[in-house]
């Protein structure tokens, strides 16, 4: 649906909500405020008002959000005139109040939030905390102050107290006093603390305070710094492992090693003064540290993991002992020491016992991730000398032994294709479908698709086609925070929602599902190389209970949807139109060179959205006429890249395969790869590109392709299984 329809369909009222509205106003002009309050009085009475339960998904406010306030303002009065209460009519009224406080408008603002916390009990906090707000700008200042006092009074458990607090402190620094000791984690106590220090940068309770917050917190660097170099003497233990885990995570390794230093030994602050030595390049002390850790807590988990660091600096026999080691006495990282092990022998010319190494990864280890990559390669290999039968035989225990590797999805894939080679199509086709069943997110996936005959394109055929693009109508409800904070997030009161998701997630690390909710912000934001860096970070998760969690996250429809935005959507079907070509590939490709910031410049200066380079964007300009230009511009570079797009189609009589491949590597080597390698069989094309850069970009961008389509075509999305 695009959204002159969406408009229309929300701007579809009865008659009696438009009579309602005409009256509503007609009151305002003759009541004064307070006649106004008794007859709301009288309709909302003080308790809640229950209201008439609506889905999201039918939700005619929802879809608004995303508007600007002027193109939304209408539609909302006359949902917020109807005669019946309901969650839409609540949630018009307060987005209507918050569009009228951010344009300064008080008054009207009032108006909407007349009674609101009644019938509109999730958001009763919040109604208060904006009342106060438009009564500020009416310079009601009294009122105002009365009103956050009601929400303190009337909701004292609420982190959205704190706000009011911080507000009623600045008369009464008493408030003060009462947020930080009950609301330690919400950001405006954490101003306060600010505010004090800039007073009086002395104050080393306050520099504690912010010491002891969530690594995020803006000044809690500066008060590590200072606490460091101006109250060592004044600091307990805790003090230091405060220091040492925020440093820490902040990537300041010499600071955490300095204060972990204090510490008394532990596996932990041993582990972590190796591995920052290790990091900053004291490779003796990294030595040392990790020593100490071996022979003094044998048994611990983060010995485990020293013993390989000290493999890996060390040479020959001593890295054999220290493999032999973690092998014997930690079982979970055998797989891992027993495939370096197996490297370490080769390297040492001792061909023999790396075998016998590797077969005992094989046979002992056969669910580890270890065991499926050297299957992987033997099949590979096998495949390139011609031996379709036992490369199939070689691969196809990988999806059953390690179902959830990063290797399955190609294994399977392969399992497929070289059965098709030994002409068992029944086999084959069971291989394809697993894959879309098992890994329908894959690069694979797509492939398995278009080798079934599913109308999803193939290299040849993918430029031409036009696929539909259905946006989500509503932002998703995201996986973490409260009811509160997630009604906040869906009508797009973003700055209120971070706040209160900061105060909820507080110092404890945050969950996985808190992590992506946070990467979502930055999404809105517009900071899609955050946004999207932050999401795909979330794999690399080593606590079971945190990748159990990201696992489940992967089902959900919102995590593809943050993961695959669409932004600059119009610019992209505009000039996908232009040039022929699939508007689908080309999001593809620009979500591939740059995460969709238009500013980014790469090394050798390749520009914004579709990583122009700059003589390339010179002489595309003057082929188009373009006399003046920005490759910072969207749709100069839009425009200019899709102009380049379309060049290197034709160039290859529109294999989109190969155009994508010389749209990274250019065209003189693709050409030497097509003079070098059979291109009959496409996946084994991309098998055998040299540039292992290049190789994983085709698979990549091809992947964002099909991502895409499954997400945005509501076609393709019906056929693919249901999480």
């Amino acid at each position: 649906m695009q959204k002159g329809q969406k408009l229309q369909t929300v701007l579809m009222v009865s008659t009696a909500a438009i009579l309602a509205a005409l009256l509503g106003s007609l009151l305002y002009l003759v009541w004064d405020r307070g006649g106004i309050a008794q007859l709301k009085e009288q309709v909302f009475p003080s308790k809640a008002v229950s209201l008439n339960p609506i889905q999201d998904e039918d939700s005619q406010v929802l879809p608004l959000v995303s508007l600007p306030p002027e193109e939304r303002r209408s539609p909302l009065e006359e949902i917020a005139a109807s005669p019946e209460p309901s969650i839409d009519r609540s949630r018009a009224r307060y987005l209507l109040a918050t569009d009228w406080i951010e344009d300064l408008e008080g008054g009207k603002a009032l108006q909407q939030l007349e009674g609101l916390e009644r019938e509109y009990p999730l958001l009763a906090p919040y109604v208060l905390l904006k009342r106060a707000r438009a009564y500020e700008l009416t310079n009601e200042l009294s009122e105002s102050r009365q009103t956050l006092e009601t929400l303190t009074e009337k909701y004292p458990d609420s982190l959205v107290a704190a706000e009011a607090l911080y507000r009623l402190g600045e008369t009464n620094p008493e408030n003060w006093e009462i947020a930080l000791s009950e609301f330690p984690t919400h950001p405006s106590t954490h101003q306060i603390a600010r505010d004090r220090l800039n007073a009086d940068p002395n104050d080393v309770s306050m520099l504690l305070f912010l010491a002891r917050q969530n690594a995020d917190v803006e000044g809690i660097g500066d008060a590590r710094d200072r606490l460091v170099e101006r109250y060592a003497a004044q600091l307990s233990p805790q003090d230091w492992e405060t220091l040492g885990d925020g440093y820490w995570q902040a990537g300041e390794y010499r600071k955490a090693i300095n204060a972990y230093g204090k510490l008394p030994n532990s596996p932990k602050t041993l582990y972590r003064i190796g591995r920052g030595n290790q990091l900053v390049g004291n490779t003796a002390r990294a030595l040392s540290s990790y020593e100490i850790l071996v022979n003094s807590f044998p048994e611990a988990e983060e010995t485990g993991n020293a013993l390989l660091r000290l493999a890996s600096l060390s040479e020959g026999e001593n890295a054999l002992d220290y493999l032999a080691i973690a092998i014997n006495q930690f079982p979970d990282l055998a797989p891992i020491a027993l495939e370096r092990k197996a490297d370490l022998h080769e390297k040492l010319k001792q061909g023999q016992l790396a075998g016998q190494t590797r077969q005992i990864l094989l046979d002992n280890y056969a669910t580890s991730d270890e065991a499926s990559e050297y299957r992987w390669k033997i099949a590979r290999q096998l495949a390139e000398e011609g031996d379709a039968a036992r490369a199939w035989k070689w691969a196809y225990p990988i999806p059953t032994n390690t179902p959830d590797s990063s290797i399955a999805p190609k294994a399977s894939f392969w399992v497929g294709k070289w059965a098709s080679q030994l002409d068992r199509r029944q086999d084959a086709r069971a291989a394809f479908e697993y894959v879309l069943s098992n890994y329908p997110e894959s690069y694979y996936a797509w492939r398995s698709a278009a080798i079934l005959g599913w109308d999803v394109g193939n290299f040849n055929t993918v430029r031409q086609m036009t696929p539909e693009v259905i946006d989500p109508p509503i932002r998703p409800e995201p996986p973490a925070g409260s009811e509160l904070f997630r009604e906040l997030y869906q009508l797009g009161q973003d700055s209120d929602a971070q706040i209160l998701l900061a105060a909820e997630t507080g110092n404890r690390e945050s969950s996985v599902p808190e992590q992506f909710t946070q990467a979502l912000f930055l999404l809105e934001e517009g900071k899609y190389l955050q946004g999207i860096g932050r999401i795909l970070e979330l794999r690399e998760q080593e606590d079971p209970e945190a990748r159990e969690q990201w696992l489940a996250l992967r089902k959900k429809p919102q995590y593809w949807q943050a993961l695959f935005p669409f932004p600059y959507e119009d610019l992209i079907l505009k000039w996908s139109e232009e040039r022929q070509l699939n508007p689908l590939l080309v999001v593809s490709l620009m979500r591939q060179e740059s995460r969709f910031e238009k500013e980014i410049r790469s090394p050798v200066g390749a520009t914004g959205l579709m990583q122009v380079m700059p003589a390339t964007g010179e002489e595309v300009a003057g082929k188009m006429g373009l006399t003046e230009y920005s490759l910072s511009d969207p749709e100069d570079n839009i425009a200019i890249g899709t102009w380049y797009l379309d060049f290197t189609h034709s160039e290859y009589d529109n294999n989109s395969l190969l155009a994508i491949a010389s749209y990274n590597a250019g065209p003189g080597n693709v050409a030497s790869w097509v003079r070098r390698f059979n291109t009959q069989d496409p996946d084994w094309f991309v098998e055998q590109i040299p540039f292992g850069e290049t190789q994983g970009y085709v698979e990549s961008v091809f992947s964002n392709y099909w991502n895409y389509l499954r997400i945005y075509n509501p076609e393709i999305a019906e056929k693919l299984p249901t999480p």
